[in-house]
């Protein structure tokens, strides 16, 4: 009797790869409209679902050029925001510690300032 090849049981923590034929067909399917990400590689591979008019390299060129700068821009937008955020509470924070620390001593100063010029009179 011959010996079976022994089966390998995957781990739920096991990687799972797929070839590079099985990931362009999950994320270009022939019944779907392509655009985005995808488009390049249908694009290349002769998808039949390509929008008419994209045949052309210079219209591809200019689509892609108007999807990478609008991408570009909304996570350049996202990150000023961050950015710009993070700034304004460190400054108040800043100016709410000094003025913890300094409006206590101030307010001694000036009432003491202002009592003593009273009991002048």
């Amino acid at each position: 009797m011959a010996a079976e090849p022994e089966l390998k049981i995957p781990v739920l923590t096991d990687p799972v790869t797929l070839s590079d034929e099985d990931q362009r067909a999950d994320r270009v399917k022939d019944d779907e409209p392509i655009s985005g990400d995808g488009l390049v590689e249908a694009l290349l591979a002769g998808h039949p679902n390509v929008p008419e008019g994209l045949d052309d390299r210079e219209e591809l060129i200019a689509e892609l050029q108007t999807e990478i700068a609008a991408s570009t821009f909304a996570l350049t937008d996202e990150i000023m925001r961050t950015a710009f955020a993070e700034m304004e509470a460190t400054i108040f924070e800043q100016i709410a510690g000094r003025l913890r620390r300094e409006l206590p001593e101030m307010i001694d100063t000036l009432l003491r300032e202002r009592l003593d010029d009273e009991s002048d009179y």
